[in-house]
């Protein structure tokens, strides 16, 4: 079992508190994402696993085994880091095989172990070149086969596609979710880019930086569509999705009836009080054209068209809404706006999240 725990880790440099409160259980064979902007922790949490770091506070276990003091040989996985960290003046098989040599491993089964991760990884035809004669997928290819080889309880990976352009980037996220599940070994996977962790996890974990995160470091932890369906909090609202969900502020009516914003008017929670301000969270595909859509409830309002993105698979619109600047989503080529339209939209009412401003956590959604 290859079971990773946090439990009540903190860490801090000096009077700096960079980790608090976090509590978190990697499951055996799991792939976890850790998501969150520069400054959360992310690869500081990374390093305490793979003992590069020791914890200020709490205990980190792996497969059931407290390993607060553990030195990294002991502890069994393997870490792939965002600058491949190749030897240059060795060959690709000695890349692989070199941390095998080291553990004097018999010359046999290092041979076949390297030649299963060059047969896995698509390397059979590189093994005698020296990074300097690879691309830069080749070479992250070549780390990825030094990890593997060693085959850890864990794989820990710490944004390791940063250094790739976006085609290559599509590529080997495939290729390391694939490897992943081929293997059946845990993985832990450190991004800041939240595309990457939507596509690749089988559970996220968004991490904000203390000065936002309040009480804990963690923010939500969950499958990526419950991430993205159910945010806990603002936080994590405005970080998961590309394009980014709209963030407006209305107020309750005194009846308590609606929720009033300059540009509209929505049904109101059953709990709000009158008065209230109350953050509402919609997605830019959940805001289209009128007329554009077959929603059972919907929000009407008017818009002006501020700019238009057309992405060949999307169009988004960039729409004023009263004092508010809105993204919205369209797949109709041929009847682009113009730059300065009013038109109508709606908002679909059964997809708006709703958020206490003060706390800043998820409210009852609208009635």
């Amino acid at each position: 079992m290859a079971a990773i725990g946090f439990q009540g880790v903190g860490k801090r440099y000096g009077d700096t508190e960079v980790i608090k409160a976090l509590d978190l259980a990697i499951q055996d064979r799991e792939f976890m994402v850790f998501v969150g902007p520069s400054g959360c922790g992310k690869s500081t949490a990374l390093r305490m696993i793979a003992g590069l770091e020791t914890p200020s506070a709490g205990d980190i276990a792996i497969a059931g085994k407290r390993v607060n003091d553990a030195p990294p040989k002991e502890r069994d996985v393997a870490m792939v880091f965002q600058s491949y960290a190749l030897y240059p003046h060795m060959t690709v098989r000695e890349n692989i095989s070199f941390g095998l040599k080291i553990r004097k491993m018999p010359s046999a089964e290092i041979e076949q172990r390297v030649k299963d991760a060059a047969v896995m990884l698509g390397l059979e035809n590189l093994l005698d070149r020296k990074p300097k004669a690879l691309s830069g997928g080749q070479r992250q290819r070549v780390a990825l086969g030094r990890a593997m080889v060693r085959r850890p309880q864990a794989f820990l990976f710490d944004e390791p596609l940063s250094n790739l352009d976006a085609k290559l980037r599509v590529g080997m996220r495939t290729e390391i979710a694939r490897l992943q599940r081929r293997l059946e070994t845990t993985a832990v996977y450190v991004t800041h880019d939240q595309t990457e962790a939507m596509t690749m996890g089988d559970r996220i974990a968004v991490l904000a930086p203390l000065a936002e995160a309040g009480l804990s470091t963690l923010q939500q932890v969950g499958k990526p569509l419950e991430l993205y369906d159910r945010p806990r909090n603002l936080f994590v609202a405005r970080f998961i999705g590309s394009p980014h969900m709209n963030i407006l502020q209305t107020v309750a009516s005194e009846d308590r009836a609606s929720l009033r914003h300059q540009a509209f008017s929505a049904p109101a929670p059953t709990d709000v009080r009158a008065g209230a301000n109350v953050t509402l969270g919609i997605r830019p595909e959940d805001i289209r054209r009128a007329g554009d859509h077959a929603w059972a409830r919907s929000i009407a309002f008017q818009a002006t068209v501020e700019f238009v993105e057309t992405l060949g698979h999307e169009v988004i619109l960039h729409v004023r809404a009263g004092p508010d600047l809105l993204l919205a989503k369209s797949s109709d080529h041929a009847n682009l706006p113009g730059i300065g339209d009013t038109l109508d939209f709606a908002m679909n009412a059964a997809k708006a999240h709703l958020f206490n401003p003060e706390t800043q956590e998820r409210m009852a959604d609208l009635t």
